[in-house]
């Protein structure tokens, strides 16, 4: 499961706004605000997974430990 910081932490690496990461992983805007508020706020799992998709599919790599998560942005992996 991606957390609020870091989807938010994923769009800085790649450059994107609300709007392109809500188009690319063909969710609602409004639900990926929800996604990425630290208010705690109820996603679906399903939009959780496709956001996470679309990361991946342009090189971002979530880092989970028992300490921190993170992520991290393999290059020359992207979508066309």
């Amino acid at each position: 499961m991606i957390t609020a910081r870091q989807s938010r932490a994923a769009r800085a690496l790649l450059g994107w706004t609300q709007e392109t990461l809500a188009d690319k992983a063909r969710v609602s805007l409004t639900a990926l605000k929800r996604l990425e508020s630290e208010s705690g706020l109820g996603v679906y799992e399903s939009t959780r997974d496709e956001v996470r998709r679309a990361f991946e599919r342009n090189g971002i790599v979530f880092l989970t430990s028992d300490q921190s998560v993170g992520v991290m942005l393999v290059h020359g992996k992207s979508e066309p």
